[in-house]
């Protein structure tokens, strides 16, 4: 029997090795030894014995093994040679006794090479084993800024604290995510139980997944798709599932799955593509249904409580005055952090509700959840940037306001400092003060913008900007109905300490929830979806009306006039906001010489222009409070790619 395995084996690694000769590859195993050539190993860290996945047993330390295996560890000398009567008698011995005895390998890169013990993982592969014991000794190369040494770093800190080496993660980050799925406390450590309740999950999701895998998956690895998949599901309430329970749940997500490896997953809807759209005299999308859609809005803090949700309050009375015999709405409070969000968002649409926005990103989990329960129902999420394509995303184009109001902060200020107070790092606010910072230059070239946080720890902004005898400053564009401060819009610090408003950017939230309600009855909606299944944002701005400006008596008439004729021209896109040159803070050319920004270069947006003094904090800069906002779409928290 061992003759013919062997005889199997040896077809399976000639098969291979001819493959790597006629595409000009190497044909044998890779050899850690010419890797490592050029690389600075900072450690030899011991390991200890341990079971290390066959499938990243990649390779060998020296060259002397190298030219009796494949790279698939299948043996290329032919039967009657010395090797292959002990590669046989060792596979007689594994199915008689089992192999036992530790391999010796390195580990470099969370790959390993073997020392000692080359045929043990030529026969268990061959055999189809999952594991093999090792005594694994790590080679730690130097720390660099190669993305590849960035991850690699990620999963040691992750090792250190779950002893879980059979995860691969394709992107920065994902380790960090995954930990914090499987640990309470980040400082704590896994038990031995905690690791055999995530290597059981683990392996059902495994085999749940690669049962679904299809052409539109096949460069989405196993891990990536399973961290996902936590994002939705709470790995507390999973870790137990079987196979099948996992796989019914993975084929409601399967066209968010499948998104994950699109380069550019985000297709962004100007208001002008609906417009054309609506031109078009007969639709066989159009909606059958009698005017009266149910319209729900989902807050997760009440109107009065939030000048934001009050804002989108104010766009729902809108439609109901505005579209009587067309809709009727409701408004729900969900708490973000609400554990019953998925049981209450399904039950609106139990309710009968068509057309669901929700008014904030933290329950983008439960919307992708309950999209897949409710495929039927419009569902509608307020953030920009997200790459999910079974709920829509939609956000308004503010940085257009933000250059006319950084026109008169440039041409109001006395000292040539504005303060500009942000909010959250996240897609949209960074163009929003780059935007301001370049209409303040435009009007005074000395112009300088001394930039805060309001989520950031420890900053206490108006005493930072009255040390430096800084007083325009442009603040939070919102204020609720009981607020009597005035320290929102664009607006100066007299010196007896009084604020006095000089100008605000305006949602007009009431006009986007309109264009797209009557787009869903002229079935515009189905008809636009995206191309190549990718994740639709509507972004809009002064041409749809969803923005305005509003300027208080105390702006001086010919500045008025000026942001008004730029303002008229926005509205007919014959201005762009963003054109080179445009330079970063250590003076670098972003934007060259004539070049237009496009709307997916603004959103991505994670550099600030030179006049602007100040940083983009990280999400460990951040007050807790505001994390899960910076961690869902935070310009530094993943570069273009949201996960959950």
């Amino acid at each position: 029997m061992a003759q013919e395995d062997y005889a199997q084996a040896l077809k399976l690694g000639q098969k291979v090795h001819r493959e790597k000769i006629a595409n000009g590859e190497f044909a044998y195993l890779p050899v850690l030894d010419e890797i490592l050539t050029h690389v600075k190993v900072v450690e030899d860290m011991p390991l200890g014995i341990m079971e290390i996945p066959l499938s990243d047993v990649v390779g060998t330390y020296a060259e002397g093994r190298t030219q009796a295996f494949a790279p698939n560890f299948m043996p290329i000398l032919e039967y009657g040679s010395e090797f292959s009567t002990k590669w046989s008698s060792l596979y007689d011995y594994q199915i008689e006794s089992g192999i036992a005895d530790p391999i010796q390998v390195y580990e470099y890169m969370h790959k390993y090479y073997v020392i000692e013990g080359h045929k043990r993982v030529s026969v268990l592969k061959y055999l189809g084993a999952s594991y093999i014991s090792a005594d694994v000794v790590r080679k730690v190369p130097e720390r660099t800024d190669d993305e590849e040494n960035i991850i690699y770093y990620e999963y040691l800190d992750f090792f250190a604290k779950t002893g879980i080496n059979n995860l691969h993660f394709t992107k920065s980050g994902s380790y960090a995510k995954m930990l914090s799925f499987i640990l309470d406390d980040e400082e704590d450590v896994l038990t031995e139980d905690e690791r055999k309740d995530v290597a059981f999950f683990h392996a059902h999701f495994e085999k749940a997944y690669n049962s679904l895998k299809d052409s539109t998956t096949k460069y989405i690895t196993d891990d990536d798709a399973m961290l996902f998949y936590l994002s939705l599901y709470p790995y507390e309430d999973e870790k137990d599932l079987l196979e099948g329970d996992i796989k019914t749940k993975l084929q409601a997500i399967w066209s968010e799955i499948s998104n994950l490896s699109a380069d550019n997953p985000v297709e962004i809807r100007m208001e002008e593509d609906l417009a054309k759209k609506s031109k078009v005299r007969f639709n066989p999308f159009r909606s059958n249904k009698a005017s009266n859609y149910k319209v729900a809005f989902v807050y997760d803090k009440d109107p009065e409580e939030s000048a934001w949700i009050y804002g989108h309050e104010l766009g729902r009375l809108f439609i109901e005055d505005e579209m009587p015999d067309n809709i009727s709405s409701d408004y729900f409070v969900i708490p973000s952090d609400d554990e019953q969000a998925d049981g209450k968002l399904a039950e609106i649409c139990k309710n009968g509700y068509d057309i669901i926005f929700i008014v904030t990103p933290n329950l983008i989990s439960s919307s992708i959840k309950v999209a897949a329960q409710f495929p039927s129902v419009y569902i509608f999420n307020c953030q920009l940037g997200s790459t999910h394509n079974t709920v829509r995303s939609y956000y308004a184009r503010i940085y257009e306001a933000k250059l006319l109001t950084g026109i008169i902060a440039g041409v109001l200020s006395d000292n040539d400092v504005v303060g500009y107070v942000a909010d959250y790092p996240i897609y949209g606010v960074v163009a929003g003060i780059n935007a301001f910072a370049i209409g303040a230059k435009m009007v005074n070239p000395r112009i300088k913008i001394k930039l805060a946080w309001s989520s950031m720890k420890h900053v206490d902004y108006e005493k930072l900007f009255k040390e430096e005898g800084i007083d325009i400053i442009s603040a939070q564009e919102m204020i609720t109905p009981e607020a009597h401060d005035r320290k929102f819009g664009l607006y100066k610090v007299e010196e007896d300490g009084t604020k006095t408003g000089l100008a605000m950017s305006a949602y007009n939230w009431g006009r986007f929830y309109k264009k797209i309600i009557e787009g869903i009855e002229d079935g515009l909606y189905k008809s636009a979806d995206g191309k190549d299944n990718k994740a639709i944002n509507y972004w809009w701005g002064f041409s749809a009306g969803v923005i305005d400006l509003i300027c208080s008596s105390r702006v001086p008439d010919e500045t008025v006039r000026l942001v008004q004729a730029i303002r008229h021209a926005k509205k007919r896109n014959r201005f762009h906001t963003f054109v080179g040159e445009i330079r970063n803070q250590a003076g670098e050319v972003i934007v060259k010489k004539g070049e237009v920004l496009q709307p997916e270069d603004i959103m991505n947006m994670d550099y600030l222009v030179e006049n602007v003094e100040g940083i983009i904090p990280t999400i460990e800069e951040i007050k807790n409070s505001s994390k899960r906002v910076v961690e869902l779409l935070g310009v530094n928290e993943g570069g273009g790619q949201q996960s959950l």
